[in-house]
């Protein structure tokens, strides 16, 4: 078989459009197409391959307007398919490739798979420095895509054409390994993606990566039926492995069949629907009563595909009952063993099958405790609905359109969002009936994501709606993607949700005794210097309009309502922007997170919330590794 004579960037483009993932039988597209803003350091090497190639191979390209934002998408659309399928991403030199960097992190806090080729100066150092370079004093071959390396899963520099036909084979493997996954960074000289190499023919031919699903040891499953079977008040923790593994029709089984009842992480909400009996709703920090209750008490925690973030945790409050014990199920081992719980080191779908097996003959958990699950469960259910309920006054809270909103969706469609209050909110209260239903970013809770991952949802499924929450201050730091939106024809809608600045932090800012201070958007205030003045008016209706969006402004739940209806039946992309009252939050339930509170000031305030501090810090419990043999006792 011939080589194939081509450039670094066309060889790139060949390899990609063959790479496909297969799992469970089904097979698809590793790479279904490429996001690319180009520059001097890629617009005639990878930017020239993907125009001629690109489209006859079948890697369409996708222009964003801001290199972050592309990454976001890439992300979201990874997450919605499970992690099969990726974008890759590219950018040039210098400042084009470091906006990356942001959302290349978040990508790998969430063990989500994007593939990044930033450009970098020549190989060659000819013309040294280049334009965009950053020079060091003393290592000549340092580079801003260095600072790749600590959010990357994998790194690699290509300094000749060849180093390629080892490279890219194992980008993929990091890709589609769902231990290793996250951002993988490839940085390309601009000189070197022009090169061309007679390549191996075999290179560019169809590749199937196998997406693993390990099985569980059996000498560890029979410890964790022994421990599930000597507890009284066993309960899962479910987080985004589960959905990752499609593992929540397992999930669900175990739960009916032995009256285990679950509670949600971020990342795990929808892997059973809110109204399943067994579901107790969200627990730790931004947790319900219902799932904190349970958890304070429970003495058996079978964790199920989660990091257990300090959130899930409650900053390490959450698990209260004395001799408590874990199991970590987790194809992850670095996070089964969190906790100091029995790993179980496998696939989250195959791990639940394996110890419902293993159980089999076990009654299952004591009628006692499943009427206690049944009882707090309605107690929750109908702490939502009066959360979710309007209440008087000149405008509507947070909640009560999170309610609207979710009410006219109903629970298949895709809620969206990324940081400040909302993610505690929506955790609360939405109601999702689909797997697929809650798509929030909180490993990271990064700014700006919401918009773009809306295009990412859509691009990996068009047919499904999406709603994406955002607020005014995470707008006015991303809102450029609607634009391409609007190029794409890609439709789905936004809640803009109006309450003058960074309520969150406000919020929280005031929790620990110190004033209002640079989080509203207000102006500054001459006499005082601070930013303390009236608020600054944004028309953010206009300025979604401007950009091309069909946009919607309300004063209350009614309009917002019929505004729901026109977004829907739109063929454009939508905003609608309604103000809220920001003193109108959601409670927390018996959830705490650490944020430590200055041990000396010279405002009472903050002295008062220092005694509050300490108080809850004194919840906090470290949970060591206890052995554990196959029969479930405890090694001496």
């Amino acid at each position: 078989m011939a080589d194939v004579r081509a450039t670094v960037g066309q060889a790139i483009v060949r390899y990609l459009a063959a790479q496909y993932s297969e799992r469970d039988g089904r097979r698809r597209r590793l790479i279904p197409g490429m996001w690319a803003i180009l520059g001097h350091g890629n617009v005639a090497g990878l930017g020239q391959a993907l125009e001629e190639l690109g489209g006859p191979l079948g890697l369409p390209t996708y222009r964003p307007q801001n290199e972050q934002a592309m990454v976001h998408a890439a992300a979201a659309y990874a997450k919605h398919v499970n992690r099969l399928a990726t974008f890759a991403c590219t950018a040039s030199i210098g400042p084009g490739s470091a906006n990356m960097l942001t959302a290349a992190a978040g990508a790998t806090v969430n063990r989500l798979p994007v593939l990044l080729f930033p450009s970098d100066l020549f190989a060659n150092r000819r013309p040294d420095p280049v334009l965009q370079q950053l020079e060091h004093p003393s290592e000549h071959d340092v580079t801003v895509n260095d600072a790749f390396r600590s959010v990357s899963r994998c790194f690699s520099r290509i300094h000749r054409p060849e180093q390629l036909l080892a490279a890219l084979p194992e980008a993929m493997r990091v890709l589609t390994d769902p231990v290793e996954t996250g951002a993988v960074t490839i940085a390309l000289p601009e000189d070197v993606q022009t090169e061309a190499f007679a390549w191996p023919a075999s290179f560019f031919e169809p590749r199937t990566w196998q997406v693993r699903r390990p099985a569980p040891e059996p000498e560890a499953i029979a410890a964790a039926a022994a421990l599930l079977r000597a507890a009284e008040r066993p309960l899962v923790v479910t987080g985004g492995g589960t959905l990752y593994a499609e593992a929540h029709d397992a999930l669900q089984a175990f739960a009916e069949r032995y009256g285990v009842p679950v509670v949600e992480t971020q990342a795990g909400k929808g892997a059973l629907a809110w109204d399943h009996a067994m579901n107790a709703g969200p627990v730790g920090a931004n947790g319900g009563l219902a799932a904190n209750c349970l958890a304070a008490a429970a003495d058996l925690v079978l964790c199920v595909g989660t990091r257990l973030g300090d959130f899930a945790t409650g900053s390490m409050t959450a698990f209260q009952q004395p001799g408590v014990r874990f199991v970590g199920l987790n194809v992850v081992p670095f996070d089964a063993h969190k906790l100091g719980a029995l790993p179980l080191v496998a696939d989250a779908r195959r791990g639940l099958e394996a110890l419902h097996a293993a159980l089999d003959g076990w009654a299952g958990s004591g009628a006692a405790y499943q009427d206690e699950v049944r009882d707090r469960k309605a107690e929750w259910d109908a702490i939502v609905d009066d959360l979710r309920t309007p209440r008087a006054g000149p405008r509507p809270s947070q909640a009560a359109v999170m309610g609207a909103v979710n009410e006219a969706f109903g629970g298949q469609a895709s809620v969206i969002n990324a940081a400040g209050s909302m993610p505690g909110d929506l955790l609360k209260l939405w109601r999702s009936s689909d797997p697929k239903a809650y798509h929030v970013e909180y490993g990271f809770s990064c700014m700006g994501y919401e918009i773009p991952a809306g295009l990412g949802v859509k691009l990996a499924d068009p047919g499904r709606e999406v709603v994406v929450f955002v607020g005014d201050g995470t707008y006015l730091m991303m809102n450029s993607e609607i634009v391409t939106a609007v190029a794409e024809g890609i439709a789905f809608t936004i809640v803009l949700v109006d309450n003058q600045g960074y309520q969150s932090i406000h919020g929280l800012q005031r929790s620990v005794g110190s004033p209002s201070f640079v989080n509203e958007l207000r102006h500054r205030n001459p006499e005082s210097g601070r930013t303390d003045g009236r608020p600054v008016a944004v028309d953010y209706a206009r300025h979604a309009e401007a950009m091309g969006a069909l946009a919607l402004e309300v004063e209350d739940l009614e309009g917002l309502r019929a505004a729901l209806v026109q977004a829907r039946a739109s063929e454009r992309v939508s905003v609608i922007v309604i103000r809220t009252d920001a003193e109108q939050r959601v409670p927390g339930f018996e959830g705490w997170w650490d944020v430590p509170v200055a041990e000396v000031s010279g405002q009472a305030s903050v002295h008062e919330a220092r005694q509050a501090y300490e108080t809850n810090a004194a919840r906090q419990r470290l949970h060591a590794a206890r052995p554990t043999r196959v029969d479930g006792t405890e090694e001496t």
